[in-house]
């Protein structure tokens, strides 16, 4: 029962169990000297656990503590629900917030209907995530650095990421900053300090453990924040990632975005313990658990998380569970593994961007006529966005083989010579006429 207790009690104080080891040890490196107990007395002397010896054997069931409460600021009709809570934050940076949030719903429809339309090749939505985006994304500095997965477009975003840039990389064309290499929505930014994303899942959570660290020993104010999905939890990656952060004392903040499905994958057969914030405090991480649909509750808890991290070099683990409405990507299909009934349910019931326009409306800082100007104005800028981008020519085929190495070497070089004459002497068979010559 002592185990029990303790563990309750760590769950209330959300403090994550130091190793037995590090109590253990004296300024010079040396472990101390064990203390001697009577056989009722004695307390545990091994390095690898911080615990209490107890007389009865009990396997530690999974339902013992009970689920992490979700931090949330407002309801589901943008009502706040705690005032001391409420981040208290300008009209004008609230209008940021929804406008970022209504910008990127309405480049996500476009840019999916050019997919079904055979304009661009691949394409993947944020509908119902837009929270976890931009209360993040505003809660931190602008250098600080983000590791994204493949849906965080609306971090890029509120950061100053222009359209036609976003449009660039999805057309792959000669304005791309990728130049054309790159699946489209793997967007990258290096004076926005926005890591260019990889498609395999995980991969960036133990690459941003190491920039934290060299973040940590350059000691300059910032953080890492690196994001990911509940199916990428699963991944080996991330017990790296989150044993090298915490062992290492790094200032990062790890963002979970919760949204039920990994592809097709539901939670219930991706896990079976309390989803990803319950993680944290087995590998010694500071935890939360985040209406990810509330900007405001998201805000809070990154803005905190950062201040934390950087003053005291710790990770933090923030868990934001939300829903994905859209399908997974262009290639999903996602009526087949969940009814109509339950997207619309969040699509219409618990939106992120519904319940940010509650909240301003209640106070009067947003009508009716101001979302229909809004609405027309967003539209007509994706557009002409996407009409330029549709313009404009590819890279030059030569780019396939730059900015690999510093110097080309000799087979690179080989295979560069060896396209060249077959396009010159097959050119005709190809559209050569879409690339920049």
């Amino acid at each position: 029962m002592a185990t029990r207790a303790g563990l309750l009690r760590l769950a209330r104080l959300g403090r994550p169990l130091l190793p037995a080891a590090r109590r253990g040890l004296r300024a010079g490196g040396s472990l101390q000297q064990q203390e001697e107990f009577t056989s009722l007395e004695e307390k545990p002397q091994f390095p690898g656990a911080s615990a209490e010896f107890v007389d009865r054997l009990e396997f530690i069931q999974p339902n013992v503590i009970s689920g992490i409460p979700i931090y949330r600021v407002m309801d589901r009709q943008g009502q706040i629900v705690n005032p001391s809570e409420d981040p208290q934050l300008p009209k004008e940076e609230v209008l940021k917030f929804y406008r970022s949030m209504t910008l990127l719903n309405t480049m996500d429809r476009i840019l999916y209907e050019s997919q079904r339309q055979g304009r661009i090749s691949f394409y993947m939505t944020n509908y119902g995530e837009e929270g976890t985006h931009i209360g993040s994304a505003a809660a931190l500095d602008d250098t600080d650095l983000v590791f994204g997965q493949y849906r965080e477009a609306g971090v890029l975003m509120h950061r100053g990421y222009p359209l036609d840039l976003f449009m660039a990389q999805c057309y792959g064309n000669a304005s791309d900053p990728g130049k054309g290499r790159q699946m489209p929505v793997h967007y990258g930014c290096k004076d926005l300090h926005f890591v260019t994303i990889s498609s395999p899942l995980a991969t960036q959570i133990p690459q941003a453990v190491g920039s934290a660290y060299a973040i940590k020993r350059e000691n300059t104010n910032r953080v890492v924040i690196c994001y990911f999905g509940e199916g990428a939890a699963s991944e080996g990656d991330t017990h790296a990632g989150f044993n090298f952060a915490a062992t290492l004392e790094c200032p990062i903040i790890f963002f979970c975005r919760n949204n039920g499905y990994a592809i097709s994958t539901p939670t219930s057969e991706q896990y079976r313990g309390d989803g990803i914030a319950a993680r944290g405090p087995g590998y010694g991480i500071h935890s939360i658990r985040v209406d990810g649909n509330d900007v405001f509750a998201v805000y809070n808890a990154t803005k905190e998380a950062r201040r934390r991290a950087v003053a005291e070099n710790q990770p933090f683990l923030i868990e934001a569970m939300t829903y994905r409405i859209g399908h997974h990507s262009t290639s999903d299909d996602s009526s087949a593994y969940r009814s109509v009934d339950e997207v619309n349910y969040w699509d219409k019931q618990d939106h992120p961007i519904s319940r940010l326009r509650h909240y301003m409306v209640g106070r009067g800082w947003w009508d009716e006529d101001q979302e229909k100007s809004w609405r027309k104005k967003s539209r007509k800028r994706v557009m002409e966005a996407f009409e330029e981008a549709e313009r404009k020519l590819k890279p030059k085929p030569q780019f396939l083989f730059s900015d690999v190495y510093c110097e080309m070497p000799w087979h690179i070089q080989k295979q560069q010579e060896s396209l060249e004459r077959h396009l010159k002497q097959y050119g005709e068979h190809y559209p050569l006429g879409h690339f920049e010559k």
